[in-house]
């Protein structure tokens, strides 16, 4: 089993959309028995709560539940039972470097490597602004989640 953890800041907009958008390819491609994911937050700010309603809005119209998730924070064993951790953003990334413990295994690096078309590196916070913005974060997590699953498929499956 391959298991991938999507991290952001409170894990209610970009995170959990990346996971919902990647699980759904997942199902998709007849591959939930083999990847799991999750998601979650450097911080514990929203921890319990579901995504957004922005973000469950933007994901609902393009076939994509999030409902079932629910926020939390990183944990140290996150890095012990995900093989992939990956950062929305390079702030995520730093702060996921300096949580990750001596020995961890996980491969920690931004989401959108996975993506190296896309027109940005780093999937934009989308909470302070409008709609627009949510739409912005579907295309680029689409691209990463494609991606992504792409080098599952090549190097892990």
């Amino acid at each position: 089993m391959v298991k991938v953890l999507f991290v952001c800041t409170g894990n209610i907009c970009r995170s959990p959309t990346a996971e919902g958008v990647f699980r759904h390819l997942v199902r998709e491609a007849g591959l939930d028995g083999r990847i799991a994911t999750d998601s979650a937050g450097t911080t514990d700010y929203h921890a319990g709560e579901p995504p957004d309603p922005r973000s469950r809005s933007a994901a609902r119209r393009r076939g994509v539940d999030l409902s079932d998730l629910r926020a939390r924070a990183v944990t140290e064993q996150d890095f012990h039972t995900f093989d992939y951790v990956l950062a929305m953003d390079r702030g995520h990334l730093a702060r996921l470097r300096h949580l990750a413990p001596d020995g961890a295994a996980a491969t920690v690096r931004l989401f959108l490597d996975y993506a190296p078309e896309a027109p940005r590196r780093e999937v934009p916070d989308p909470y302070y602004g409008q709609g627009d913005h949510f739409t912005e974060v579907l295309d680029l997590v689409e691209a990463g989640a494609r991606g992504l699953l792409d080098h599952i498929r090549r190097e892990r499956l």
